[in-house]
């Protein structure tokens, strides 16, 4: 009974962190279709400050990507670890959270760093790169 239980309990562990892992690299994939479609829009327009708003853009999709694919790293290890595994995701919990707060930071530094007189800009291509269409 007790073996059962186990096995189905590693099975539903599986598939929710495949299931989280997919979300995870679907929400990066969109945001690189989003990023270009803004890059596309911005080189168009030939706009020099065009692009920061896409960066923006892309960057907040990196870091919700990123949050779900160590969520999921997170299951895997949260069924059956070993000490093997636990290493494995202490060393991409740490690279992915360095990753996440060098995006979150260089966030902040491109939204100080825009121009306070033209949300002009920024409006423009981030309404663009929504697919409202």
């Amino acid at each position: 009974m007790f073996e059962q239980t186990e096995t189905f309990v590693i099975q539903a562990v599986s598939w929710l962190r495949l299931m989280v892992e997919s979300v995870g690299a679907l929400i990066i994939a969109f945001g690189i279709f989003a990023a270009l479609y803004g890059f596309l829009k911005a080189f168009a327009s030939r706009h020099p400050d065009g692009f920061t708003p896409v960066r923006l853009i892309f960057a907040r999709y990196l870091a919700l990507g990123l949050e779900f694919q160590l969520a999921a790293d997170i299951l895997s290890t949260a069924v059956s670890p070993s000490w093997e595994q636990i290493g494995k995701l202490a060393a991409i919990a740490i690279i992915r959270t360095g990753l996440n707060f060098f995006l979150m930071k260089e966030m902040q530094e491109e939204r100080a760093v825009e121009p306070k007189n033209k949300p002009e800009n920024i409006n423009s291509v981030v309404t663009e790169t929504k697919f409202d269409d």
